[in-house]
């Protein structure tokens, strides 16, 4: 049963300050629309930001989610991680600390009026080196879920505004945008969400450990699941492990690796790179029934008639690791 993962709705803004709110998300909305002359997935001169644009609603497609921020000028999304749903939109932005395994939709979408969304990779390495120079108070707090959704505050738009404004003066980018993304990163960090951040970059923290243990599960993706290389991996016992891994992602690690198997296994099938037997085996699958039957358990359809299906509903529907938005 799938759970909507809810946030509070924006609080309301005085009039001036709302519509300066709503200025700065019309120039998000323009710029994306400009550097983004049709829709797909556009790479930016400015490392580690990508931007988004789709006119259409349609069929969930699967990604993998890395440690990210994202938010969108125009349009909804919602991402399906495990049995949690997370729904966002110009009003929200998104956090996720960790590597997910996750179904995104676009769920609000038109050719007038199309989807136009940012992502920017997060570099754990620069949330240490802020972390350590926040107060002790925020570097004692319960773990959290890797992923969340909250309301959009004007620190984090201001910043990101910003930060795109600088696609429009290239020659500013070497200088200016580790300034504003560095102010980016802080501002996402001090904020509601900023724990799962600071707690994935914290080197004595359950989460580190948990980082750990997915990084292991990711290269390691046609090797037969074992708890006990994992618990070594990690650092931490089976029962800790299993408790800190559902905890902050919200599945056991053995549902964990079976989703990333299942996903690669579905991306290899709709770039044409493998048939559904190739594909199984690639990703560690000694048995081919084995394979259909977890396959359709998750995707609802058999690989054949699934990959098929998607083909025909969304043309060249693409399954992309590395698409957060």
């Amino acid at each position: 049963m799938t759970t909507l993962a809810t946030c509070p709705a924006p609080a309301p803004l005085p009039a001036a300050q709302a519509q300066t709110h709503e200025s700065q998300r019309a120039e998000l909305a323009q710029i994306i629309a400009r550097h983004c002359p049709h829709d797909g997935t556009f790479d930016t001169p400015i490392a580690g930001l990508h931007l988004f644009r789709g006119s259409s609603t349609g069929a969930p497609s699967c990604s993998i989610i890395s440690s990210v921020f994202a938010m969108l000028a125009q349009g909804a999304k919602r991402l399906l991680v495990a049995d949690d749903a997370y729904d966002y939109d110009a009003r929200h932005y998104l956090v996720s600390s960790v590597d997910l395994p996750i179904l995104a939709r676009i769920s609000e979408a038109s050719p007038q009026r199309p989807y136009l969304g940012l992502a920017l990779d997060i570099d754990p390495l620069k949330i240490g080196e802020l972390t350590a120079a926040l107060p002790q108070s925020y570097r004692s707090e319960p773990l959290s879920r890797a992923i969340g959704v909250d309301s959009l505050n004007v620190d984090i738009q201001n910043a990101a505004l910003r930060l795109l404004r600088l696609l429009d003066t290239p020659d500013d980018i070497p200088v200016l945008a580790p300034i504003v993304e560095r102010e980016l990163l802080y501002r996402v960090l001090t904020g509601s969400l900023g724990a799962r951040l600071r707690q994935a970059a914290a080197a004595d923290s359950h989460s580190h450990q948990i980082v750990r243990a997915i990084g292991w599960l990711k290269d390691h993706l046609d090797q037969p699941f074992s708890m006990t290389v994992l618990t070594d991996v990690a650092g931490m016992s089976k029962s800790s492990l299993h408790q800190h891994f559902k905890q902050m992602t919200g599945m056991t690690p053995l549902q964990y690796h079976k989703q990333l198997r299942l996903q690669e296994a579905r991306r290899l099938m709709l770039a044409n790179l493998e048939d559904a037997a190739s594909a199984a085996h690639r990703v560690g699958y000694e048995s081919a029934s084995q394979f259909s039957r977890e396959y359709r358990r998750m995707f609802g359809a058999p690989p054949a008639r699934d990959i098929a299906q998607l083909r025909n509903e969304q043309g060249e529907t693409r399954c992309i690791a590395d698409d957060p938005d």
